[in-house]
Parts: C-alpha cells; structure tokens; sequence
C-alpha cells in the first residue's frame, strides 16, 4: 500500500477567556475541515473510513491538549494526532489567565494506486 497525501489543510483556533489548549485545538482542527471538501471520495467510490488523517496540532503547553477528544472531533477515517510546542500564549494582564492560539495542520493520505489503475 503506497499512501499518498492528498491535502493538506491548514487552520487556527483559540480560546480567549478560558486557557484551554483542547478547546483552542479542537477550533483549530475544525477549522481546517470546515474549509475542505473531498468530492472525489464519492466519484471514486473511496469508503471515508479508508483515510488516514494526521493531525499536527501546535500550542504552548502541548501535555494540555486531550488527543482523544481531538481525534474523535473527525467525523472519519483512521485519525492520528501529534501535538508539538507551537502557537502563542497572550497573558492577560487585567484579568489573569492566558489567551491561547493552536494552529493545526490536517493531512489526508490514501492509497490511489489501485483505484486509479497504477498498480
């Protein structure tokens, strides 16, 4: 099986007033999805449970973001995710607390071959 990236989406979110590195990374997350669409999994008859999708998600304090919570934010395939230091903390001096920025990045990869007739 020869995976092949087939998109990769990009995408921010935040938390302003909470300081929670899962909510700002499961924002981030959907916001990559809400700008994609895959139409040729249909045209192509590709089942969306065949998708392996790597997730990369970004923040200060990466041991705060919940990965199985993100991972079941995906609505299909074989979801993996990674979480690296990246982000921005912006303290908030008048109130206490942290603003928190994630930025995510959403791979998809699949095994064309077979199904286009190239192996």
């Amino acid at each position: 099986m020869a995976l092949k990236r087939i998109i990769l989406e990009m995408g921010h979110g935040n938390d302003m007033h909470g300081g929670d590195y899962t909510k700002a990374a499961l924002r981030a997350v959907q916001d990559c999805i809400h700008h994609s669409s895959l139409p040729f999994l249909r045209t192509l008859s590709i089942p969306p449970a065949e998708m392996q999708i790597e997730v990369t998600i970004g923040v200060q304090q990466p041991d705060k973001v919940d990965k199985a919570a993100v991972a079941a934010s995906l609505p299909h395939g074989q979801v993996t995710v990674k979480v690296v230091k990246g982000g921005l903390d912006i303290p908030d001096e008048e109130r206490g607390g942290v603003s928190v920025i994630a930025m995510a990045g959403v791979a998809v990869r699949l095994d064309l071959d077979e199904r286009l007739g190239l192996s």
